[in-house]
């Protein structure tokens, strides 16, 4: 079902999936003081209904934010389920769904009840008329306006349109902004994507990678998993994670190897049309091979550069062509994750950094 709803997002551009606070907190907590004195961009969620602005906005304080910045676009189907339009200062008059730009410098105790949260969030942006203004454009990420927004950011969090995530990192990449995004997994195996791991400018979150996420979805969907207690229909996606180049702390720990490639050549077969040992488990990983091996994607999750070197990537054929052998291939309709003729899923290629004989 998981996989079903991330390709009728890529085919139908039906990427509405609204976050949930939990999932947020999980992973922004660890990130806490890379946040302070930062300016903050959500620029991919409606920030009347978002809960990453929910989020950032109650813990601007604790999290100690320089700014908050976020911008909502034109036609979102999930509407008016948080902060009504027609109630926020400085926008009382203008259309509803009209894309929207709210800047936060400050959060302070406006109820006085000894707790900054989202009622003092609410608060402010109903009496501020200077916190919220109307975008001239569509809020598209992609717009001029957007991107003169992105220039000010420091740090860029929020849930992209899966269909178009290539772009929406291309664009963090150019403008060399520090990000915590959510993805699909399988976005390892995208050429743009995977090149940035293999050099170390994108990374997973702490989230566990096989655990996947719950999203709110357009009442509109026929596919979900569950309604929640307030009505809202959620969808479980397995195949989501958190994707950052922020520093993660266990990207910087050895993945502990017991094996050996040693008197147990039998459990590592090699492919047929790449030069390489197939290892089926990360945990399986030999410690005292130092050809090049082919790992299942999980290994990216706990990919550490200092341990190891990513090569390459093996589906069909090879996503870099770094050793120039998708040619040939191509030519003779090889499959290079085959072994024996079998046809395995998509392997990283490494090498230890580590060897131990």
């Amino acid at each position: 079902m998981a996989n079903k709803i991330l390709r009728n997002a890529d085919r139908a551009k039906k990427d509405e999936f609204y976050t949930q606070l939990t999932d947020i907190e999980k992973e922004v907590k660890h990130y806490k003081d890379q946040f302070k004195n930062k300016v903050v961009y959500c620029n991919a969620d409606d920030p009347f209904e978002s809960n990453f602005f929910k989020y950032f906005a109650s813990n601007f304080n604790m999290l100690g934010l320089k700014k908050l910045i976020a911008t909502s676009y034109a036609g979102s189907p999930i509407v008016g389920k948080q902060l009504s339009f027609f109630d926020i200062e400085g926008v009382k008059n203008e259309k509803k769904k009209e894309p929207m730009m709210i800047e936060i410098n400050e959060v302070k105790d406006f109820n006085n009840d000894g707790a900054i949260n989202i009622t003092d969030v609410e608060y402010l942006l109903k009496h501020n008329k200077n916190v919220a203004t109307p975008l001239e454009g569509s809020g598209d990420f992609r717009s001029k306006e957007c991107v003169e927004i992105l220039k000010e950011a420091d740090i860029v969090v929020t849930n992209p349109p899966f269909s178009l995530f290539r772009e929406y990192v291309e664009q963090l990449e150019e403008y060399k902004k520090k990000f915590l995004i959510i993805g699909n997994t399988n976005a390892i195996t995208y050429k743009e994507i995977f090149r940035l791991i293999k050099e170390d400018k994108i990374r997973t979150g702490y989230t566990n990678f096989n655990v996947g996420m719950f999203f709110v979805v357009p009442d509109d969907w026929e596919k979900y998993h569950h309604i929640d207690e307030n009505g809202k229909k959620i969808a479980r996606v397995s195949t989501s994670c958190w994707f950052t180049n922020l520093d993660v702390k266990k990207h910087q720990e050895d993945i502990i190897l017991y094996k050996t490639y040693i008197d147990n050549e039998d459990d590592y077969p090699k492919f047929d049309n790449y030069d390489a040992i197939n290892v089926d488990k990360v945990k399986d990983i030999p410690m005292d091979y130092d050809g090049v091996m082919g790992v299942p994607i999980t290994f990216v999750d706990k990919y550490n550069p200092a341990q190891f070197e990513i090569i390459d990537g093996l589906n069909r054929y090879t996503i870099l062509d770094v050793a120039g052998l998708n040619k040939d291939a191509i030519k003779n309709h090889l499959h290079m994750t085959e072994i024996n003729g079998k046809s395995k899923y998509f392997r990283i290629l490494i090498k230890n950094k580590k060897v131990i004989k």
